[in-house]
């Protein structure tokens, strides 16, 4: 049964048409595929303690399994932790392993994604810096609060002391002084009169009372004179 060339030729379009359309899927597919290449490993500190880092930056997201060996000679010494599990992205997704790693120490990262899409090591083998991580400086301890303190309260002001009304004896005044004290309550003497406030009686006291009698005597006579004058003229 030939095929005319009006079939033909729609046909041979279509197959172009497909061809073209798997060989773009083939292209993206490959494209979106998890590779070995897109993953590395480094060595780094982390608070003065050593890690190794592994990055994905698988874009297809593919899960992957990662476990690190350390190596010597060639051969593996111990496995570091236990497999992780790590998510690719276009950015980057990783996962840490800690381990006290010594300097110029080399590592072997083997990745598993994808059944059998993805089975190899990261190459080279991850070798760590020359230098160990520096320990990390100690934090300053935090300084402890001092407690409250209580302020005490400021003593209430004794009020003032009343004044003594006038006439009433002070404290001082009212008590009893001491025996052998002479208590000087008396008025001062007036002046002139010192010489009796000591004695009772001056020394000159006889001088004197000789002068007044004089005195007295010597007026008396006066005014008996006189009177007899007064006599003797009103009898003329």
């Amino acid at each position: 049964m030939s095929i005319s060339r009006r079939t033909a030729r729609p046909l041979r379009v279509l197959g172009v048409a497909a061809a073209s359309a798997a060989v773009a899927l083939g292209t993206a597919g490959t494209a979106l595929a998890c590779d070995i290449s897109e993953f590395s490993a480094e060595a780094k500190c982390l608070d003065g303690n050593g890690v190794i880092v592994v990055t994905d930056k698988d874009a297809s997201g593919t899960p992957a399994v990662v476990t690190v060996f350390l190596e010597n000679n060639g051969a593996d010494v111990k496995r570091i932790g236990s497999p992780q599990t790590v998510q690719g992205t276009a950015k980057g997704a990783t996962v840490s392993f800690a381990e006290a790693w010594e300097p110029n120490a080399e590592y072997r990262v083997h990745v598993k994604a994808g059944g059998k899409l993805v089975d190899a090591d990261i190459e080279p083998n991850l070798r760590t810096p020359s230098a160990a991580c520096a320990p990390a400086a100690p934090s300053t301890p935090a300084t402890p609060s001092q407690p409250a303190t209580a302020t005490p309260s400021a003593p209430a002001t004794s009020a003032a002391p009343s004044t003594p009304a006038a006439g009433t004896p002070t404290p001082s005044q009212s008590s009893t002084a001491p025996a052998g004290t002479t208590v000087d309550n008396a008025p001062s003497p007036a002046a002139g009169d010192s010489n009796l406030a000591e004695t009772g009686a001056s020394s000159n006291t006889g001088l004197i009372v000789g002068i007044a009698v004089a005195l007295v005597v010597v007026g008396g006579g006066a005014v008996f004179y006189g009177m007899r004058r007064r006599g003797a003229g009103s009898g003329r």
